[in-house]
């Protein structure tokens, strides 16, 4: 399960020695919603090699301005607390994967 990430411990979570996917998403959100069971599944099948972490824009504001999330969902790849990867609107389990396999 993708676990909830506020903006005093964000900087410490993309930071670990291994990539870390981040999803932008609101409650309110449906295609946040529907692309939810495919993050919660990326993070129980990949949690030996990412770590995988959701960021609610409305509770962290500030975290959405500085990765210049201006849609949601919005999913970022960080390696060593670089950006690797990002990708707007709804994305199929593929599209994650293929993320991920090129920061390992």
């Amino acid at each position: 399960m993708a676990k909830d990430i506020m903006t005093a411990e964000f900087d410490a979570f993309i930071n670990q020695d291994k990539p870390v996917l981040v999803d932008f998403w609101a409650p309110w959100c449906g295609p946040c919603r529907m692309v939810a069971p495919v993050v919660n599944e990326i993070s129980a099948e990949y949690a030996n090699v990412i770590e995988v972490g959701k960021v609610d824009v409305d509770k962290c504001p500030e975290l959405a301005k500085k990765f210049r999330v201006m849609s949601i969902p919005t999913l970022i790849l960080f390696k060593n607390g670089q950006i690797v990867d990002q990708k707007l609107g709804f994305q199929t389990k593929n599209v994650l994967e293929d993320m991920i396999k090129k920061a390992l």
